[in-house]
């Protein structure tokens, strides 16, 4: 049997403090002040990005603490330390 179609959109409700609302509100641009969903929808969008962004830079500081990737690096630098000199500027 066939499940039927997952919809695109989830409905939630949600309680949010006025004070919350009205400064993001003020802060909005005026088709977000028009439109609560559109607000919500965008500051999850940014929360979610942000969330990303930081997890990439914690995993990348992981990296550069991590002994056996800095070898692994150093040997790669020192394999292409040859082609620094390869005759092309810095620009």
């Amino acid at each position: 049997m066939k499940k039927p179609p997952q919809s695109r959109t989830v409905r939630r409700s949600v309680a949010l403090p006025r004070r919350l609302v009205d400064e993001a509100t003020a802060l909005a641009s005026p088709d977000q002040k028009q439109n609560f969903n559109s607000l919500v929808r965008f500051a999850l969008q940014e929360f979610a990005a942000r969330r990303k962004a930081s997890a990439f830079e914690e995993a990348m500081a992981r990296m550069a603490r991590d002994p056996a990737i800095r070898r692994e690096s150093s040997g790669i630098d020192r394999h292409f330390a040859g082609a620094d000199a390869d005759g092309l500027g810095d620009d």
